[in-house]
């Protein structure tokens, strides 16, 4: 996605060879007007599949799964919660990610209630590296019963092993950007 692309070489920070900070426009500071653009993009990429789920991990990928959402007629968005609270149903799927730019494990939960075996499940986020996300949400599209439609991703860092790692399930990754090296504060894509 070209606009993308272009949004990460102007306003993108490298940070190192592994971090890439995309903070003014995606998951600190948003650019709606970019997310629609994402939206519109996911569903083309995925306009061949069933999706009446969209699930994410809270916060960054919430933004671009809602705004996703439009453009998925009578799709609802259900985002994994990091923390557990008094309000959060204690029927639930539940499983452990590891999360690369915190450098921490968290228990990830989605309430029960919110995927069941009759839906047809795409898994969205910002990022991609490891996919320790992803796998995660896999799990939890897994342990419901439902079927995962495909995971689309918004910032894949390809020269690392998450998309390799999904794959080997059998699951379809589209990613709007890949980068294949970051250096020079450079970023170089696929």
């Amino acid at each position: 996605m070209q606009l993308l692309k272009d949004k990460i070489r102007n306003e993108g920070r490298v940070k190192s060879e592994t971090i890439l900070k995309v903070d003014s426009f995606l998951n600190h500071q948003i650019d709606v007007e970019l997310l629609n653009e994402i939206g519109k993009e996911f569903k083309e990429r995925f306009r061949d599949k069933e999706v009446n789920k969209l699930l994410t991990i809270e916060a960054s990928g919430i933004a671009v799964a809602s705004i996703t959402a439009q453009y998925f007629e009578n799709s609802k968005v259900v985002f994994a919660k990091k923390t557990e609270s008094l309000n959060l149903d204690n029927d639930i799927y539940k499983t452990e990610v590891y999360s690369f730019t915190k450098n921490k494990a968290y228990n990830v939960m989605v309430s029960k209630r919110f995927i069941n075996k009759e839906d047809k499940v795409l898994i969205l986020d910002d990022f991609l590296a490891n996919g320790c996300a992803a796998l995660g949400l896999i799990d939890i599209v897994k342990q419901a019963g439902a079927e995962v439609a495909g995971v689309g991703i918004v910032i894949e860092k390809g020269f690392q092993q998450g998309r390799a790692e999904i794959e080997k399930l059998g699951i379809r990754v589209e990613s709007l950007a890949t980068i294949d090296k970051m250096e020079n504060n450079k970023v170089r894509f696929k």
